[in-house]
């Protein structure tokens, strides 16, 4: 019990050994010249952690569509195939068409070939365009189909049409405006070197105009690397990423946006349900006896997100100094490797143990030599480990 409470009140304290061995100084020096390479070329350059940053980014898109289409031999403007018409970072633009013309509240045969029956009994199911009765009712010719309660005719979506393939050629315009709170910066897509004339002529591409901000449809297809004729015919959704990398302790003119564009909804190639996009919308009207009736639109489109994303940095005392103490402190990995090489694998570890470990009591000893008096602290050694009566640093060394 005394053993265990004496061993608890101890101290440690280091001491300092000096070896000199050519193998475990070279692999102390090349440990902190990596360790110093880290923190010197991917720390500081590379990641630059002497600044804080500012992730939280404001931003606000507005969108422009412009271009004609021929759908159904029909002139196609904005105002028809643009949905939202508010010019959202969110939009889609129409390629084709299914139309229900004339639909008005009432009874009718549903329009799906599952739902053929022979008797009211095969009618217990759920409806696809309305709320069926129960009741097998004459459809045409000599088939029969469950009636439903709802939008009538009912709508059949299977029939096959071409799209309208001038919306390759259709421009997008975005306008993006974005700030960073931290810094309180902005800044827009809109660089000081674009004109109106510019503007008037240019289109985005890889190489000449990065900066431009009208992009084809049809490029930003191929950007994302899709066929534009199977995207306009079973629809899709893209997205245009602009992102903003911003280091604020550079001039102005280099913090730019950057264009990246991709599909969205990769997976739905993958599955023959539900491929691509589409969704409905009706127009409604109302006759002359008061009765409502619409035109049902089933519309095939190619959705765009402009996702916007990005984040600034700038010089500050307080990371900078929390990095260069975490650069100094690992160098001290440096020590730890090479202590347990030396006191495990290297020829003479039990002569370096016998040197860096040593107990000491607070118990007076009196020397044996010359009686003297030399110390008021006596050193304890086990019988099988070498003793030293040096009182600084030891200096081993292994040189042949």
């Amino acid at each position: 019990m005394w053993s265990c409470i004496t061993d608890f009140f101890t101290y440690e304290t280091t001491k300092s050994v000096v070896v000199k061995s050519w193998t475990i100084g070279i692999i102390n020096r090349v440990v902190q010249l990596l360790i110093i390479t880290y923190f010197i070329g991917w720390v500081f350059l590379y990641e630059k952690a002497y600044q804080v940053r500012d992730t939280a980014i404001e931003s606000s898109v507005m969108t422009k569509v412009k271009g004609f289409g021929i759908y159904k031999d029909k002139v196609m403007d904005v105002a028809d195939y643009v949905t939202p018409t508010q010019g959202a970072s969110v939009f889609c633009i129409i390629t084709k068409l299914i139309t229900t013309e004339n639909q008005v509240q009432g009874y009718c045969p549903e329009a799906d070939t599952k739902y053929i029956c022979t008797q009211d009994g095969d009618c217990d199911k759920t409806g696809s365009n309305g709320i069926l009765t129960g009741k097998c009712v004459h459809s045409h010719a000599n088939v029969s189909k469950c009636q439903m309660k709802g939008w009538c005719p009912a709508e059949v979506d299977t029939i096959k049409t071409t799209p309208m393939m001038e919306v390759e050629n259709f421009t997008i315009f975005i306008k993006n405006s974005i700030r960073f709170p931290t810094f309180n910066y902005t800044k827009g897509n809109f660089l000081p070197t674009i004109t109106d004339n510019y503007i008037r002529n240019c289109n985005f591409d890889m190489i000449n105009n990065t900066y431009c901000p009208i992009f084809r449809v049809g490029d930003v297809v191929r950007y994302a690397q899709q066929n534009f004729t199977e995207l306009a015919r079973k629809g899709g959704v893209i997205g245009i990423k602009i992102g903003w990398m911003c280091d604020l302790d550079k001039s102005d003119d280099q913090c730019n946006p950057s264009y990246s564009f991709t599909r969205l909804d990769a997976m739905s190639q993958r599955t023959s349900v539900s491929p691509g996009y589409n969704f409905r919308f009706a127009k409604y009207y109302k006759m002359e006896n008061g009765t409502d009736y619409r035109t049902l639109v089933k519309a095939y489109a190619i959705r765009f997100d402009v996702l916007v994303n990005g984040n600034a940095g700038k010089f500050n005392m307080i990371p900078t100094l929390i990095n260069m103490v975490a650069a100094f402190t690992s160098v001290g990995v440096g020590t730890v490797l090479c202590d347990i090489i030396l006191l495990n694998f290297l020829k003479g570890a039990e002569q370096y143990k016998a040197k860096k470990f040593e107990e000491v009591s607070d118990s007076p000893v009196k020397s044996q030599s010359k009686g003297l008096y030399l110390s008021q602290l006596s050193l304890r050694h086990n019988d099988n480990i070498m003793r030293s009566s040096d009182s600084g640093a030891f200096s081993i060394e292994h040189y042949s």
